[in-house]
């Protein structure tokens, strides 16, 4: 009899754990089961990739299961909160693995598709939410969705939550839940700020700790390059580029700190013939969701990424993880490199340190307790670094198409929102003079015209010419005044009135009729009209 079996766990869901091959517990499920079986609130300390999900699915899916009720519309019984778009997702897919021989329907809602969509699906109500908190509230203030009959509350990965600034969002959600309830709160670590947040959610709970929380995941064997910040992109290729023909490296997970900075570095790798892709949140969820699978699939073997997207994503073959950048919270560090390693796997963690981030290595070993091992430059680093091709232009090709794609129908990102899509609130306010023309230079990163793009050969003509787009949008690099009298309304439009040049000792020249195609009839060249500049 297994373990699973001797907490009298219900037979359908046994069933679907010997499906998956599930036999023995994780510590901290072994830990969480029993009192989460007995109705009890839980605050568990536990990094990623120790079994979390299947902690606080297994026994709650029993309770759902052994207590039937109808379904309420656009209700919920389950609710579990997840701080990113994919780790909402990949809980979601688990709940539903898990809940396969049972009558109990598992909804997900996150940012990045229609909110319209999803409240259809929350209409006949359902026995588990899986939320991202911005979509959640959004649907709330719609009318699509209430929180009065929930009887199981899950806060995930809560250290992240307050990362993302959702502290208010939280609030306002804990209101809205019913006072009796049951209560779970997991976060991988646990400082006085998420131990004050646990209290506003969880009464007399009992306390899982699985590992201290400043420890690194185990087998990862972890390494440190210091290096010019101009060289790390260098190195990093060269490095993947052998690891993968080698075989050394199946898959590896490469962290920026900032969007564009995880976007420059796959230029690079495509480049170099690596086959390679970015998630955060500036991607539209369906380039999110391509770059994931093909991750997982093996069909692309190295994934870019920021902390916030990575975040709880559960790949079991990640053998590599490179901090390409290091994180400026020692936190973090930990969550990066607890990316590989996983189900009783090895791995390596590879950062690559510039003298300015050098302060965050000491307070990573602080932390961790660990020393990292040093790893010098290969011999002949400067000669391969000169043979590696040049990136691909930004924004060429189906790149580009893609991007702008999102760029043009996202209408704004909210990353404050666990990566929810904007709406009209989210949109970023247009510049002085920003109207109809300049609508398309516009994308979700607020680019000013000089910066982005050209998006027609009309436009790469005048730019070539010297003409630029001024704050008037008239199309010229000069930078002219707008004629007072020129009307913007449909109908006929009066002509500017142009000034003749002032001499020293004459009067401005008298107005005279036009000749059709050439200058005013009279006037001499060295007195030719000219359009005054701006002040």
């Amino acid at each position: 009899m297994s373990y699973f079996e001797k907490l009298g766990l219900a037979e359908p869901i046994l069933r679907a754990l010997n499906t998956k091959g599930y036999t023995e517990p994780t510590p901290i499920q072994r830990e969480s089961i029993p009192a989460l079986l007995d109705g009890r609130d839980l605050l568990g300390i536990a990094q990623t990739g120790t079994g979390k999900t299947a902690a606080f699915s297994l026994p709650s899916l029993h309770r759902l299961a052994a207590n039937p009720k109808g379904r309420i519309p656009a209700g919920c019984r389950m609710l579990i909160l997840s701080p990113t778009r994919e780790l909402a997702a990949q809980i979601a897919e688990n709940m539903r693995e898990y809940a396969r021989f049972l009558d109990l329907s598992v909804q997900c809602i996150f940012g990045g598709v229609p909110a319209r969509q999803q409240a259809r699906k929350l209409v006949p109500g359902c026995d588990v939410l899986v939320a991202t908190p911005g979509r959640l509230l959004d649907l709330i203030e719609q009318r699509a969705l209430s929180l009065q009959h929930v009887e199981i509350f899950v806060l995930d990965e809560a250290d992240q939550m307050m990362d993302l600034g959702f502290i208010k969002p939280l609030t306002r959600i804990a209101n809205m839940l019913p006072q009796e309830r049951q209560s779970l709160f997991f976060s991988a670590t646990m400082p006085q700020t998420i131990a004050d947040l646990g209290k506003r959610f969880i009464r007399n709970p009992v306390r899982v700790e699985v590992a201290p929380q400043s420890t690194t995941a185990e087998r990862v064997d972890q390494f440190v390059t210091f290096i010019d910040q101009r060289e790390k992109q260098a190195l990093l290729t060269l490095t993947l580029r052998k690891g993968l023909t080698n075989g050394e490296i199946e898959s590896a997970l490469v962290f920026t700190r900032t969007k564009h900075g995880a976007d420059r570095v796959v230029r690079h790798l495509v480049a170099a013939g690596i086959n390679a892709a970015a998630i955060h949140g500036n991607k539209s969820q369906a380039q999110r969701t391509r770059a994931l699978d093909g991750f997982r699939r093996g069909s692309i073997p190295v994934l870019v990424a920021t902390d916030i997207a990575a975040r709880g994503i559960d790949v079991p073959g990640v053998s590599a993880v490179f901090n390409f950048e290091i994180p400026n919270v020692s936190e973090q560090y930990v969550h990066r490199i607890g990316r590989t390693a996983r189900a009783g796997r090895s791995g390596i963690a590879i950062a690559y340190v510039a003298p300015d981030e050098k302060p965050y290595i000491r307070d990573i070993e602080k932390l961790t307790g660990q020393r990292l091992t040093p790893a010098n430059l290969p011999d002949d680093f400067v000669d391969q670094a000169k043979g590696l091709p040049a990136p691909a232009r930004k924004g060429t090709g189906a790149e580009r198409s893609d991007d702008d794609r999102s760029a043009r129908f996202r209408k704004g990102s909210n990353a404050g929102r666990g990566g929810a899509g904007g709406n009209r609130r989210d949109r970023p306010a247009k510049a002085n003079g920003a109207g109809g023309r300049d609508r398309k230079w516009r994308d979700a990163e607020g680019r000013s015209p000089d910066q982005g793009e050209y998006r027609s050969r009309e436009d790469r003509d005048r730019r070539n010419r010297g003409g630029g787009h001024d704050s008037t949008g008239n199309g010229s690099g000069e930078n002219f005044a707008r004629p007072k009298n020129v009307s913007h309304k449909k109908g006929p439009v009066t002509k500017p009135v142009i000034e003749a040049k002032r001499t020293n000792d004459s009067k401005p020249a008298a107005k005279k009729p036009h000749r059709k195609g050439g200058r005013p009839q009279g006037a001499a060249s060295g007195n030719r009209p000219v359009r005054r500049h701006q002040s």
